[in-house]
């Protein structure tokens, strides 16, 4: 619990939007308190960050590593036990306060489960997510998934809902107990691109094979790709790199995982 209070409470600091607007605060701040060489520094440190970051692909330099670390699989096997998805697709504040699903820029996590599970009728099915929200109310990811995977044609498929993991550590730690997978066993994890690494790291250190299936891509190859977006755009991308970069050490730092930039295996 004291793990996750504090990675949410830094994180409202150290995301890189956040500590370029404390920076030119703070510079603001010095110039109007007569130490204007200090104050100076400091604005304009924030705001050649800025500019960088509105006129180069920052962004995309940092996130493309990540999400290429693990590709799509090059061919589907034939048949698979089960089909894992990670929560984080779904905002539980807004799905309670309106009574019906609502998703984020992750979304393709839940469509792409539903093609999967489709594609194998006789697979098992998972979902995992609680409430990752340091302040929230009783609704889980896990219950506006059923909502929205019911409502997709999957109510006849007995999918299995896990309501309590708060992290991706939690994730994989609740599931290996809930489930109790086998060697023999072949399993589909599905996640956003840029979060694979870190999930993969997870699996990997509590000895589950997964096989990867990386969705909802931010970046690409070409200039178009690099370059697409407005400032606000680009400087969200930045942070999710630095969020990722940041939960990747984290882990490693904690013993979670075994690399600190987990790589394909076999």
């Amino acid at each position: 619990m004291f793990i996750f209070v504090l990675s949410k409470l830094a994180w409202l600091i150290l995301a890189p939007s956040m500590l370029l607007l404390l920076l030119a605060c703070l510079g603001l701040l010095l110039v109007i308190g007569q130490r204007r060489r200090a104050g100076i520094a400091c604005l304009s440190v924030a705001l050649g960050a800025y500019a960088a970051i509105a006129f180069l692909p920052l962004g995309a330099w940092l996130l493309a590593p990540i999400e290429n670390r693990f590709p799509q699989p090059q061919a589907l096997p034939p048949s698979v036990t089960g089909i894992i998805v990670l929560g984080g697709a779904v905002e539980t504040a807004l799905s309670a306060a309106h009574g019906m699903p609502a998703l984020n820029a992750a979304a393709e996590r839940m469509t792409s489960f539903v093609t999967l599970a489709r594609r194998y009728p006789q697979a098992k099915l998972v979902f995992t997510g609680g409430n990752g929200e340091l302040v929230h109310a009783d609704l889980t990811e896990a219950d506006v998934a059923k909502q929205l995977f019911d409502g997709l044609g999957l109510a006849d498929r007995n999918v299995i809902y896990e309501h309590r993991s708060r992290t991706t550590y939690e994730n994989v730690r609740d599931l290996k107990a809930l489930l109790k997978p086998q060697p023999s066993e072949t399993w589909l994890l599905i996640t956003s691109a840029w979060h694979m690494p870190r999930a993969m790291g997870l699996f990997q250190q509590a000895d589950w094979p997964v096989l990867a299936y990386p969705v909802g891509y931010k970046t690409g190859p070409g200039l178009v790709l690099a370059f697409r977006g407005s400032f606000p755009d680009r400087l969200e991308l930045v942070d999710l790199a630095a969020h990722e970069w940041l939960g990747l050490t984290a882990y490693w730092l904690l013993g979670r995982t075994s690399a600190l930039f987990p790589a394909p295996q076999g």
